[in-house]
């Protein structure tokens, strides 16, 4: 029998085929999680005393700018050295599902809207920078949208000012044809509850898409102003919603809100999951955090819970990005459909990262290994 030899480019291909196979983040291309929400430039800086009365601002809060801040951004800015990053809690996942992911680059897409301004100008670098595929509908009525820490010892008074972000356009921007085109490209979508009050039309587009081509749409509860206040446009959008995210403070709003009668966040994830549901082929997932208490998940019909990384007190520099860090730690897992219990893991370890540094950052690459599915 006659037994043909291989050829270098033969054993190479065969190499590559098997890696691929057992390798996910080769498996998929970029644009593969798509985000949409409120792009923030996050300004950040250590300032004195003076600078935070002379704007009223207390040493740890978090704010959104009055007519009496609005020369904050740029004093900041010529008055102490800043660092920038891209922000707003719907890109923070985004990057953090990018950086947990590594390769390829871009994975990930956002959209949202900016201004044609300087602070625009280095919010389009930085997302690049993080080497997601950002997208912005760029315009010139407002400014784009800052978010200032102003860092005093360990305290951070945060002021937000949203301005451009709430200015997205669903025909100026989602509807056009190369941009449609990236939205069909995903297969998992992401869009956290504030993007509630800014633009229900392109979260509809976007999640009747999804859910007509089974596709994953994941929603975050956000803020318990967004279960009350925004109650309608949030339950337009919950019978296409897959995956939902929150806080146990923001379940328990969220069930004041419903009607349901309880206070249990076990109780709450099984009566979320079990509202009405448009693509009946998938059963909704909801995911509840509780800071340093376990992690609650409803899946199928169990409800399961997940420890969180121990950490001591003392090494806990920031919170304020730790559940859009959670997020992006599952949704780098979701993408490359790593079973759940994998997703929380990484939610877990993200989120551990970040509460170590101040804002929403992280060294240069994760240290996260988890068995392959």
């Amino acid at each position: 029998m006659h037994v043909s030899k291989l050829s270098l480019s033969d054993v190479l291909f065969l190499l590559l085929t098997f890696f691929c196979c057992n390798t996910s983040s080769l498996c998929f291309s970029p644009n593969s999680l798509f985000g949409m929400g409120n792009p923030l430039l996050d300004i950040s800086a250590v300032v004195d005393k003076d600078f935070l009365d002379k704007y009223t601002l207390k040493p740890n809060d978090q704010i959104l700018a009055e007519d009496k801040h609005k020369a904050l951004f740029e004093e900041l800015v010529k008055k102490f050295k800043v660092e920038y990053h891209a922000g707003g809690a719907t890109q923070n996942s985004i990057k953090i599902a990018q950086w947990m992911i590594q390769e390829p680059h871009n994975v990930g897409t956002f959209f949202g809207c900016i201004g044609k301004d300087k602070f625009g100008g280095i919010l389009k670098q930085k997302s690049e920078e993080a080497h997601i595929d950002a997208r912005y509908y760029e315009q010139d009525e407002e400014p784009t949208g800052t978010c200032a820490a102003c860092i005093t010892g360990d305290n951070r008074s945060l002021v937000a000012n949203l301005a451009a972000a709430n200015c997205y356009k669903k025909d100026k921007h989602l509807d056009l044809e190369e941009n449609w085109k990236l939205v069909e490209k995903a297969k998992v979508y992401y869009i956290a509850g504030f993007f509630l009050t800014v633009s229900l039309e392109s979260i509809l587009k976007v999640a009747k898409n999804a859910s007509e081509n089974n596709k994953l749409f994941c929603l975050n509860l956000s803020a318990p102003f967004i279960c009350q206040f925004f109650k309608d446009n949030l339950m337009q959008v919950m019978p296409y919603v897959d995956v939902l995210f929150g806080n146990e403070t923001e379940a328990v709003e969220f069930a004041e809100a419903q009607d349901f009668e309880t206070k249990d966040i076990k109780e709450i994830a099984k009566k979320a999951q079990a509202l009405p549901k448009d693509n009946t082929k998938r059963q909704r997932i909801v995911v509840f955090t509780q800071g340093k208490d376990d992690t609650v998940m409803a899946m199928s019909d169990k409800i399961e819970t997940f420890p969180v990384l121990k950490i001591d007190p003392k090494d806990i520099v920031d919170t304020n990005g730790a559940g859009d860090a959670f997020v992006g730690g599952f949704l780098s897992e979701l993408v490359q459909e790593k079973p759940l219990d994998q997703c929380v893991k990484a939610a877990h370890y993200a989120a551990n990262v970040i509460i170590r540094r101040a804002g929403c950052t992280f060294p240069e690459k994760p240290d996260f290994n988890c068995p392959s599915a």
